[in-house]
């Protein structure tokens, strides 16, 4: 059995709108010097026969959007 860790964000000069969000809120709550923020997806998918190859396959066709999307992930065995 397998669990792969998938990290989604948005790639670097597209706009994030909830990164914006979050450092407004984060600056009027006192916390100074807060450069810039960027909110993602994480998800977990664990099955068995789980490989970089599959992985790669559903974050093209279906988990990111590659063309403002970055993702990457990792895989470990679990029992």
């Amino acid at each position: 059995m397998s669990r792969a860790k998938i990290y989604i964000t948005l790639k670097k000069g597209i706009l994030d709108p909830q990164g914006v969000t979050v450092k407004k809120a984060l600056d009027s709550l006192g916390y100074s010097g807060i450069e810039d923020v960027r909110v993602g997806k994480y998800m977990e998918i664990k099955a068995d026969g789980l490989n970089k190859d599959i992985i790669q396959q559903m974050c093209e066709r279906l988990l990111a959007n590659p063309v403002i999307e970055d993702y990457r992930f990792e895989i470990e065995e679990v029992e």
